[in-house]
């Protein structure tokens, strides 16, 4: 066996998650003295990996150094836990697959918890003891900040001349936090002796290919990839990854032709993704590709220059169709000039909203307080903006609202919020001093002019307050239960996520014909297959037919094609949501805002051709 030879001639496959693994079969503390305390488990782990077809396996050692030992008062038995790692690796491993030493990033760019010295002196510290054991090769994983990665892939260049596996962990498509480009990244740790560079953690599959599309083939190092399973989720306190193998099993080939020769799993991985990766190696006799063509990004720099009671959102539906559309605020200020636009055009095709998500998916975005607040200055629109609770605490929340109010702002739609994990920066907290159903409470007490404290506030504001709904639930009973509490706490309406199957509506339907409030039943075109799939896999809440995946399917490729089925899926969604539902939600893909658009003129105009019909003005 030859590993830096198979590495450059082969598509290898390497494993999954250690640590989640195990969490979800109840392991809590430090994972890492589990090679000592319960070595039978990790045994098991390697064992099943190895079965699934894993040619790489690493050492259960990711956070086996002394900072993060610290935690556990097990700084010093780091030798020990790192020897024995190895040694139960390479028990299980055999002849049958290559033994990784793994070595975890400490530190974060956002947290500076420790000192950049202190975690180099740690890392060193743990990788001297690994180079002296008889691992195959170093695997370097989960590092956030850059400069850290780059010092210890040259400390143990100095040190081995065995294969090194340098992985580094983006803050958005194609970016790693601080705004270096992956390219760049990859290309310096090539330059400092990394043999395998490429990504893992944070991201999928889908993200993690669309970052790769714009790197060349490097001169000497080949790249890597080891996506979480998905997006995670909170159920109980706890996170969870939606389990979706046969979608790894799908990506991997696109991944190949990017020049991947490196295939395992981050978070939320198990041996039934990395089945799936080598079934698809195998059957398609996957082979590392020589060339590629390059997708060329274009960053447009434009300097943005910022110038200088209703009726009740939910009363509209009692007599006539209404329409919100969301439009999400740009992450560049680039973009603001054509949100303005977007805003504009909802606005005249007759919606009678448009709502700004506060950072969705915990990524950073044009507040949506500036932007909304200019929004209705510029074009007229009425701004519903979402409020979420993971960005604030109690005082920062109640702060928010009271100025939401004296710009004038007074519909808004209360939510949890995605956990910070997920987003831009990983490392920052999620705040969470309440939930959704707290915040829904809290605002009614400010309609009554009390703070969240209960003191006077020398006047009363008067927020109409919508709350979320999963229609995509798998228990439909349960989340409707979970509505009548938020109707309890004072919700006026709720807003569904998007729907994507035609027999769904009737279900929603019966299941909430009872509530006193109006829904707003979500629908949200599709613009690509990726796009489709990606949403189906990797996004919580939302779940596609596989009728609707395979129409998109047709047109992958072939972007105004697809498109245009989108369109023409959404515009058959919203006819038969229509025919349930006086409220519709629309959702904008992507800025695409003559999408949804287009789909509110149909909608206004359905009704008053029905109008017309039945003579009713």
């Amino acid at each position: 066996m030859d590993f830096r030879k198979d590495l450059f001639e082969k598509v290898l496959i390497g494993d999954g998650a250690m640590g989640t693994l195990l969490y979800q079969e109840g392991v809590d503390g430090c994972f890492e003295e589990l090679t000592i305390t319960a070595p039978e488990k990790i045994k098991s782990v390697h064992h099943q990996y190895i079965s699934a077809g894993a040619n790489i396996i690493q050492t259960n050692t990711y956070a086996a150094n002394s900072l993060k030992l610290s935690r556990y008062q097990l700084e010093g038995r780091v030798a020990e836990l790192n020897n024995e790692a190895v040694k139960v690796a390479k028990e299980v491993a055999q002849d049958k697959a290559y033994v990784v030493a793994t070595i975890g990033g400490i530190g974060s760019i956002h947290q500076k918890e420790y000192q950049l010295e202190d975690i180099q002196q740690s890392l060193e510290e743990q990788a001297d003891i690994l180079v002296k054991t008889e691992v195959d090769g170093f695997l370097l994983e989960t590092f956030y900040d850059f400069a850290e990665l780059s010092q210890i892939v040259r400390y143990l260049r100095a040190k081995t001349s065995k294969p090194i596996i340098a992985q580094v962990t983006l803050g958005d498509i194609g970016v790693l936090q601080g705004g270096k480009t992956l390219t760049e990244a990859l290309q310096h740790l090539e330059s400092e002796g990394a043999d395998v560079v490429g990504l893992n953690c944070r991201m999928g599959p889908y993200h993690m290919l669309r970052s790769l599309e714009e790197v060349p083939l490097l001169e000497k190092a080949i790249l890597c990839v080891y996506p979480n399973a998905s997006l995670p989720n909170v159920r109980d306190g706890r996170f969870f990854y939606q389990s979706n193998p046969k979608y790894f099993g799908d990506m991997t080939e696109p991944l190949v032709k990017q020049g991947v020769h490196l295939i395992g799993g981050c978070c939320g991985t198990t041996p039934e993704h990395v089945k799936e990766i080598r079934n698809a190696v195998q059957k398609r006799q996957l082979v590392p590709v020589k060339d590629k063509v390059v997708k060329e990004t274009k960053r447009p720099t434009v300097v943005v220059k910022t110038p200088d009671v209703q009726e009740r959102l939910p009363d509209f539906s009692k007599r006539r169709q209404s329409v919100i559309v969301e439009l999400d605020p740009p992450k560049a200020l680039s973009h603001a000039p054509e949100f303005m636009k977007g805003a504009q055009a909802l606005k005249e095709a007759g919606a009678d909203a448009v709502t700004l998500a506060d950072n969705s998916l915990a990524q950073a975005r044009i507040d949506n307080l500036a932007l909304g607040s200019l929004m209705k200055q510029q074009t007229g629109a009425r701004p519903l903006l979402h409020v979420a609770c993971r960005d604030r605490n109690m005082i920062g929340l109640q702060s928010h609202l009271l100025g939401l109010h004296t710009l004038g702002i007074h519909d808004v739609l209360a939510i949890t919020g995605d956990p910070a994990k997920v987003g831009d920066f990983p490392g920052a907290s999620s705040v969470y001093d309440m939930a959704s159903l707290d915040l829904i409470r809290l605002m009614k007490q400010l309609n009554e002019g009390m703070s969240f404290s209960g003191k006077d506030l020398g006047a009363k504001t008067s927020f109409t307050v919508a709350a979320a709904f999963n229609a995509n639930a798998r228990r439909l009973d349960r989340e409707v239960t979970r509505l009548e509490k938020k109707i309890e706490a004072g919700a006026d309406y709720f807003m569904s996520q998007p729907v994507y199957s035609e027999e769904r509506f009737q279900e929603i339907h019966e299941a909430t014909k009872h509530l006193p409030v109006p829904v707003y039943v979500g629908i949200m075109p599709l613009v690509s297959s990726r796009n489709a799939e990606f949403l189906h896999h990797e996004v919580p809440g939302i779940s596609l037919t596989q009728g609707v995946r395979d129409r998109m399917a047709k047109f992958d490729g072939d972007r105004e094609a697809s498109e245009r089925e989108g369109l023409s899926l959404a515009t058959s969604l919203v006819d038969a949501a229509t025919e349930y539902f006086p409220s519709i939600y629309l959702i904008t893909p992507f800025l695409r805002y003559q999408m949804t658009a287009d789909l509110t003129k149909h909608i206004i105009s359905k009704q008053k051709n029905v109008a017309s019909v039945t003579g009713r003005a």
